[in-house]
């Protein structure tokens, strides 16, 4: 396998080219952390299941938020079964929440070294299978002008 300090600078011109739109931003996960508890930051880093989980808890736990407020006014027996699923949905999210604040620069860290070794992949497959040369153009002939006019000459 090829490292950076193996490649030309074409390639390595081609490696960050290539890199730049695929890597991911270790500031941008940690607003989308910080922006909403919804694991948009999983999204982005393409851990889809535990967004669709944490996106989940995140919506049970507010609509047992919503539930405690609305049951507190006008039956107290319910608001506090309200209270306990707004714990047990919302407990453990944050918890996660704090944890993934520890788990995001390792995430991010994979997802780009991944990235580069893709592109390394095929840097290192254009190497042994290098594109056929092109031609060389032909130069242009020049336009034919009508026999029966002549440019003026000065």
């Amino acid at each position: 396998m090829l490292t950076r300090y193996e490649l030309s600078p074409q390639e390595l011109m081609l490696l960050n080219s290539e890199l730049r739109p695929r890597e991911k931003s270790l500031a941008l996960s940690y607003l989308m952390l910080i922006g909403g508890h919804l694991g948009i930051h999983r999204f982005y880093l393409r851990r889809t299941v535990s967004a669709i989980i944490q996106l989940v808890l995140f919506l049970l736990a507010m609509a047992a938020y919503f539930g405690l407020v609305f049951t507190s006014e006008f039956n107290k027996d319910a608001s506090g079964l309200f209270l306990g699923l707004t714990l047990l949905t919302g407990f453990p999210l944050f918890v996660w929440i704090v944890i993934d604040l520890f788990l995001i620069p390792r995430m991010v860290r994979d997802w780009n070294q991944q990235a580069e070794h893709d592109v390394m992949q095929q840097i290192e497959w254009l190497r042994q299978n290098p594109p056929p040369a092109r031609e060389p153009m032909a130069s242009p002939t020049p336009a034919v002008q009508p026999t029966g006019y002549q440019p003026p000459q000065s």
